[in-house]
């Protein structure tokens, strides 16, 4: 196919323009399409809402800075319900990569084989995904992170998971070089984290991709099942429309299907059912020093209880990450909290959600967003605080603070079995960064939204390639499963044309 560059035409109040390959957002799957179709030949266009911040500017910024400048809604999305869950996900050209962990892991065969059973589509499983995977893992250059300088939270609790027979492994991540200056949720100041705004962005770049920061996609515009345009706002407040032969949309797990739904497809069924991880946040007192400010996001993580969608891992402290996790307590508690900070560690578990939330309406532009916890995803809870406490004590903790901001510190484990017996739903504070499955590949009967293709059904030119078109939550970080099925879509259209 031959491509065709962008060509800019202006009109009193709109400038169109016309391309070949046109990309909504910067994140892991847009990367792939931008750098895998530019690597074609294609003219590829990439537009994305947030803006372009090079590492220089991560140094300069203050971690409070950052969360504003990179998160949408400054990292605290409201996913209303009982509880209120915190989502968050970044807003910029790299996307979520530019804030996550860099944590890489492959999708295990087993959760794509039910994924496979149940979207009515066999042909995303380990022998096809597979290869993607291991291209990723060698252009990113993924390493097995050790413990290295600081970290001893995260010693502390291997130790205590091989004194309780449990496995544990060092994480698998994207850098090179990391300092251990224990920032990645706010942007890797060294550089050393291979986020997308790092590594494919950039390589595609030098193949000719360009990239425009700032600019919100408001509408496609489409008729009979092709796209015809492309409606947006550029930095300037000017209106654009854009003309693509083919639209690639990873506008992320909650923006792909809003965008969808505003633009009159597929109403009913994209953002109706999406999947998250779940997050509890434990704070322990230990009677030693611990200086957990000292090290990377975690160099351990323990997954014994993987099978039941459970993983825990240190959260090195922040003075800000403390401070949110004290809030609303009892001052006197507060106090004795921050006088004993080198004493304490931060703990995150992982719980995989499985009610769903959704796209409840869509008012002035903006999602309300809902969830339906189950009796079941309390009892998952529960069940993820007392193993968490469980372990957290064999590490030596003398005193917990559970994730319930009413609830005083536990020092036995019947304090923790009388806590879980009192904890009510709404109760829990818990937190997001990890949503799914908004428009998930699947046949149309079985709630799909796309088709093995990555395309909208009954579209011809419209493919997506983010988290949204996962069939359901992995439960692991998603950056590898998402690169993955992005590189087999991409793939499967660079074949088909």
């Amino acid at each position: 196919m031959r491509p065709v560059h962008p060509r800019a035409r202006r009109t009193d109040r709109t400038t169109e323009v016309e391309c070949d390959a046109l990309v909504v957002g910067s994140g892991a799957g847009g990367s792939v399409a931008a750098l895998e179709l530019a690597r074609a030949g294609r003219s590829v266009t990439v537009l994305e809402e947030g803006p372009r911040v090079g590492t220089r500017d991560l140094l300069e910024a203050s971690p409070a800075e950052s969360m504003r400048r990179l998160y949408r809604n400054g990292g605290a999305t409201a996913v209303f319900g009982t509880p209120t869950i915190a989502y968050g996900e970044a807003r910029v050209v790299g996307g979520t990569t530019v804030v996550n962990g860099g944590l890489l892991w492959e999708p295990s065969p087993q959760v794509l084989d039910r994924w496979a059973a149940w979207s009515g589509y066999g042909s995303y499983r380990a022998p096809a995904l597979g290869p993607h995977f291991a291209d990723v893992q060698r252009r990113l250059g993924m390493i097995v992170q050790e413990h290295g300088d600081g970290n001893e939270d995260s010693r502390l609790l291997a130790r205590a998971a091989e004194s309780l027979g449990w496995r544990w492994q060092h994480p698998q991540r994207v850098v090179r070089g990391c300092e251990h200056r224990n920032q990645c949720a706010t942007g890797c100041p060294s550089g050393a984290k291979q986020s997308m705004a790092l590594t494919y962005l950039p390589r595609a770049e030098e193949l000719g991709a360009r990239i425009r920061p700032g600019v919100r996609v408001d509408r496609i515009a489409h008729r009979q099942g092709v796209v015809r345009g492309v409606e947006a706002t550029g930095a300037d407040g000017r209106r654009v429309r854009y003309r693509p032969r083919t639209l690639f949309v990873a506008a992320g797990p909650i923006g792909t299907p809003v965008l969808l739904r505003r633009s009159g497809i597929h109403r009913r069924t994209a953002g109706r059912r999406l999947a998250l991880h779940l997050n509890l946040r434990t704070i322990a007192r230990f009677p030693r020093v611990v200086d957990a400010v000292r090290g990377t996001m975690f160099t351990a993580q323990v997954q014994e209880h993987s099978a039941l969608g459970m993983l825990v891992m240190p959260s090195n402290l922040t003075p800000g990450g403390l401070g949110a996790a004290l809030a609303g307590r009892e001052p006197h508690l507060v106090d004795e909290f921050l006088s004993a900070r080198a004493h304490l560690g931060m703990f995150t578990t992982q719980v995989r959600m499985q009610g769903y939330a959704g796209i409840a309406a869509i008012v002035g532009g903006t999602p309300l967003l809902r969830h339906g916890m189950t009796r079941a995803d309390h009892h998952a809870l529960r069940l993820a605080f007392r193993r968490t406490a469980q372990l957290l004590f064999a590490a030596g903790a003398v005193e917990l603070l559970p994730p319930t901001g009413a609830a005083g510190p536990l020092r036995t484990d019947a304090d923790v079995e009388a806590y879980c017996a009192r904890v009510r739903p709404g109760d829990w504070e818990l937190v997001s960064v990890h949503g799914m499955a908004g428009c998930p590949m699947a046949l149309p009967e079985r709630g799909g939204v796309c088709d093995e293709a990555g395309r909208p059904h009954g579209f011809t030119n419209l493919y997506l390639c983010d988290a949204s078109v996962l069939p359901g939550a992995p439960g692991i970080s998603p950056q590898g499963t998402i690169m993955s099925f992005a590189h087999e879509i991409v793939g499967r259209h660079l074949e088909s044309t």
